[in-house]
């Protein structure tokens, strides 16, 4: 599986941006998918997760009243809607996949639990 994501940008505080993460390759067997993100010297941190379903999320108690995640019909492009956006929300952004198709706390927040990553795309909130 192959992930590209996009929709990064420079916003000022209260903003928002909506990421999207476009999933191609071995795109019919299922997956759990993910935001992950990281600003310099910081390790990688769980954003949010979408079950293969869609029936389940599981998000960062920082972000979980503004961010949303999301994905189309086709289960091929996930989102992530930003809100309310601030300077500790600035870092680079990542998506993943998991063959792990559920979600939950007890494993999602691991980055070593996703088997697939995309490049990332860049978010900085300026205040």
């Amino acid at each position: 599986v192959q992930l590209q994501a996009s929709g990064g940008g420079s916003v000022q505080a209260g903003g928002s941006l909506r990421l999207s993460c476009v999933a191609s390759g071995r795109t019919s067997s299922p997956y759990a998918m993910g935001w992950f993100r990281q600003s310099p010297g910081k390790e990688r941190e769980f954003v949010a997760a979408l079950s293969w379903t869609g029936g389940s999320t599981d998000y960062l108690d920082s972000v979980r009243d503004r961010f949303t995640i999301s994905r189309d019909n086709a289960a091929t492009t996930v989102f992530l809607q930003m809100n309310r956006l601030n300077p500790e929300d600035t870092a680079v952004y990542y998506c993943a996949a998991s063959k792990r198709v559920g979600v939950s706390r007890f494993w999602d927040k691991d980055p070593d639990k996703w088997d697939y990553w995309g490049q990332g795309t860049q978010v900085t909130v300026s205040s």
